[in-house]
């Protein structure tokens, strides 16, 4: 979700007022998700690298997350959503972690959509997060070195309990997945938009959902055998 600053800059406002008006960009995409019956909508709130940005504005970051997770939970439990939440949670405070520990915990049995939010976050450190959990596991001896495969190993990641995504969507003009999901996203299909987050509605995701339909995913097959399996 990236454009919120140049938002704001371009209006001649705070860049944090581009950031209060992403979180209505946030309910618009959650709702039009929902309707467009989308099982699993996962959102980059917050990436490890942000933590290098003006003190004020992580702090408002940190602040306006915790008020939109008090203002929109009951209506997503509400809703059938179920929220996860993913990234090194060491830096937070401990109240922060419980709230989201207790949202997590309120809406777990919920089966209209899994909304994943990705916050203090880093593909990388996911990887190495799940090596260091495998190579404990080993140590353990709850596997053996010689189960080790990317079947495994996936298991230590921190979606392992979810598919990978089938479409990854990155608003702002940018053209980078900027750390984000790197072992997930392997044959995941990329679109990159110009619009800025703010400005990002349900007849953006419209546009991206049909791009996406549009395209072949072949998985490594050719055309050929992806029309075979059609057929058959």
């Amino acid at each position: 979700m990236d454009g919120n600053g140049r938002w704001a800059i371009q209006r001649n406002k705070y860049r944090t007022s581009g950031h209060k008006a992403g979180v209505e960009s946030v309910r618009k995409t959650i709702h039009e998700a929902s309707k467009q019956s989308i099982d699993f909508l996962t959102l980059f709130a917050f990436s490890s690298e942000n933590w290098s940005r003006p003190k004020k504005e992580v702090t408002m970051l940190m602040d306006l997350f915790t008020r939109a997770l008090k203002k929109e939970v009951p209506e997503l439990h509400q809703n059938g959503v179920k929220l996860n939440f993913i990234g090194d949670m060491s830096r937070f405070s401990s109240n922060m972690i419980k709230r989201m520990e207790n949202v997590a915990s309120l809406t777990k049995d919920n089966t209209k959509m899994v909304l994943t939010i990705a916050i203090n976050y880093g593909g990388r450190w996911d990887i190495v997060q799940a090596t260091n959990k495998m190579f404990q596991a080993i140590e353990s001896g709850k596997i053996e070195k010689e189960q080790v495969n990317e079947k495994s190993f996936e298991q230590f990641l921190s979606m392992f309990n979810l598919p990978h995504p089938d479409l990854m969507i990155r608003t702002g003009g940018e053209k980078r997945v900027s750390n984000f999901l790197l072992w997930q996203l392997a044959y995941t299909e990329l679109y990159f938009t110009k619009t800025l987050w703010p400005d990002f509605n349900e007849e953006s995701l419209q546009e991206a959902i049909q791009e996406y339909i549009h395209r072949e995913r072949r998985f490594g097959k050719t055309s050929k055998q992806i029309e075979d399996s059609v057929k058959c």
